[in-house]
């Protein structure tokens, strides 16, 4: 059997802390930068473009819970018709507000830049193609199409990436933060 020396020990209890130190600073920062608009943070430096701190919170809130979602997605000609759907009440409200804010989003120009690399395509674009909410009793149906083949794929890479939030929540998110 090893013995352990004092020294030893002390040096490994000190390395464990700065460890759970720099954890706890990382996800600090990270909660704070995804949660902040108004006091200097990543999102109130622009990080997030139109965003509000209502637009975040239903971010945080739909990627807490995005389990209670299902979505489909169907190609059509020009793009997609998506069908996102929840069975919790509260989850169906929260929805359909966030897809109508994104919906106010684009045809006010105020362009939201984070979560997606297809976003930018879209904001940039968005008198280029055609978009159609349906609010449901469940949630929302949304068609997206246009002739032109660049906002197309655009559509449909974003239809996508919204799919990986709603399977893999925060994961999915991060990854697109991160361009990958």
């Amino acid at each position: 059997m090893t013995s352990v020396t004092r020294r030893a020990a002390l040096g490994l209890l000190a390395a464990g802390g700065a460890l759970v130190g720099l954890g706890l600073a990382g996800g600090y920062l990270l909660r704070d930068a995804l949660k902040s608009t108004g006091d200097g943070g990543m999102m109130g430096s622009g990080m997030m473009g139109s965003a509000t701190q209502a637009d975040m919170n239903s971010y945080m809130k739909l990627f807490d819970r995005h389990t209670e979602l299902r979505r489909t997605v169907e190609t059509i000609d020009g793009g997609v018709r998506t069908t996102t759907e929840s069975d919790a009440t509260d989850l169906i409200a929260l929805l359909q507000t966030h897809v109508s804010s994104m919906h106010s989003h684009l045809n006010q120009h105020a362009e939201v830049t984070c979560m997606s690399s297809s976003l930018p395509t879209l904001f940039r674009n968005s008198t280029s193609y055609r978009r159609e909410l349906t609010i449901t009793a469940k949630g929302v149906v949304v068609t997206e199409t246009s002739s032109d083949p660049r906002i197309t794929s655009a559509i449909r890479e974003h239809a996508q990436e919204v799919s990986g939030f709603v399977r893999d929540g925060m994961p999915a998110m991060m990854r697109g933060m991160m361009g990958q």
